[in-house]
C-alpha cells in the first residue's frame, strides 16, 4: 500500500466549530478536517488547512470505542466488556461512519477505523485533539502490501440485531470471520443464525455461540490468535508471502497491556513492527515452525502493526 493510497484510507478530524478555533488546531497538529456544510465556506479561507464538507445526517453514526471493567469485580483488570465497533464497520463496508469520541477515545477510534478499513470522521473535543494528531500521523507512516482479510468462518449475516451481537462476540473473542450473502466453499465453517447448529432460541446466549464457533475451527486451526488479554482485538490479512497483524488495545485509554503472546498460523521468520508510543520496533521470543508462528509483544499501549514475511 502506498502512503498516498493510505492517506485516503484515514480518519478525519469532524469539526463543528469555526475558524476562531484555527489556533486550537494548529496547536495540535490537525491539518485536515471535515466540517459542516454550514462553516465549509468559512474554513476554505483560512490557509494551512485541508477542509472537506460533510453532513453528519448521511453518515452512520458510531459509539466510542472502548473498555467496561465490572464493577462488581474487585480487579479493574478482572472481567472488562470491549466496546467495539468493528462487527458494524464489517456489516456496512461502504458506509461513511462518525464517531462521537472524545478525550484520548478519539485515538481508538482512528486506529478502529484504519484497522477495518472504514470511511470515517471522528468528532472528538479539544481533550481529543492530541491524541487523534499523534494516532494519524503514526498512521500515514504506515507503509505495506494492500492484502485481504484472512479469516477461518463464513458468516451468513440476516440483518437482525441477534445477529449483530452474535458477531460482537466473535470479534471480542478474536475468532476472524468474513461476511457473506450465500455460503461458500473456501471457508470451512459457515456459521448462520438460525441454523441447527446456532438456533435461535440460543441468540440469548451469544457467548455460547460464540464457543460453538471456536469449538468447530478448533484453537489448532486458528489463524489467529491472542494470548494474555481480554482487551485485545486483532486483524489478520495476508497473501502467499506476506501477513499483516492489527492490535488494539481498547483499553489504550486506561491502561497497556504488557507481554501480549501472538500465534499467526503459518511460518514467518521476517518481523516489522509499528507500535504506537513504543520506539523499540521489535519481537521477543519469536518461534516459527511450520505449523506456527509466535511471538511476544512488551508493550501495548494503543496500537500496533506487525508486518509478517516468509
Amino acid at each position: 500500500m502506498s502512503l498516498l493510497f493510505a492517506a485516503l484510507l484515514l480518519p478525519t478530524l469532524f469539526w463543528d466549530q469555526g475558524p476562531k478555533t484555527a489556533d486550537v488546531l494548529h496547536q495540535a497538529g490537525i491539518r485536515a478536517i471535515a466540517v459542516p456544510p454550514s462553516i465549509e465556506s468559512a474554513w476554505k479561507s483560512v490557509s494551512g488547512f485541508s477542509v472537506q464538507g460533510v453532513d453528519p445526517a448521511g453518515m452512520t453514526k458510531l459509539p466510542k470505542p472502548g473498555v467496561r471493567f465490572r464493577v462488581h469485580q474487585a480487579s479493574a483488570t478482572g472481567a472488562p466488556w470491549v466496546d467495539s465497533n468493528a462487527w458494524r464497520i464489517l456489516r456496512q463496508p461502504s458506509a461513511s461512519f462518525l464517531y462521537e469520541a472524545p478525550g484520548e477515545s478519539a485515538a481508538i477510534a482512528a486506529a478502529e477505523a484504519f484497522t477495518y478499513a472504514a470511511k470515517a470522521d471522528i468528532h472528538t473535543d479539544a481533550a481529543g485533539l492530541k491524541p487523534l494528531a499523534t494516532i494519524l500521523t503514526f498512521l500515514a507512516g504506515i507503509e505495506g502490501p494492500n492484502m485481504p482479510p484472512l479469516t477461518n468462518v463464513d458468516f451468513l449475516d440476516d440483518g437482525s440485531s441477534e445477529s449483530g451481537e452474535f458477531m460482537n462476540l466473535l470479534i471480542r473473542r478474536n475468532l476472524l470471520f468474513r461476511i457473506v450473502k450465500s455460503p461458500t466453499t473456501s471457508s470451512a465453517v459457515t456459521v448462520k443464525l438460525g441454523s441447527p447448529r446456532y438456533p435461535r432460541s440460543e441468540a440469548a446466549n451469544p457467548s455460547l455461540l460464540a464457543e460453538k464457533v471456536r469449538a468447530e475451527v478448533t484453537d489448532e486451526k486458528r489463524l489467529l490468535r491472542i494470548y494474555g488479554s481480554e482487551i485485545v482485538v486483532a486483524r489478520l490479512e495476508g497473501d502467499n508471502t506476506s501477513a499483516r497483524v492489527y492490535l488494539i488495545n481498547y483499553a489504550g485509554t486506561q491502561l497497556a497491556v504488557d507481554g501480549i503472546r501472538v500465534r499467526v498460523l503459518g511460518k514467518y521468520t521476517h518481523f516489522k513492527v509499528s507500535n504506537l508510543g513504543v520506539p523499540d520496533g521489535s519481537v521477543s521470543d519469536p518461534i516459527s515452525t511450520a505449523e506456527a508462528t509466535e511471538f511476544t509483544l512488551k508493550h501495548l499501549k494503543t496500537f500496533a502493526v506487525i508486518d509478517l514475511a516468509r
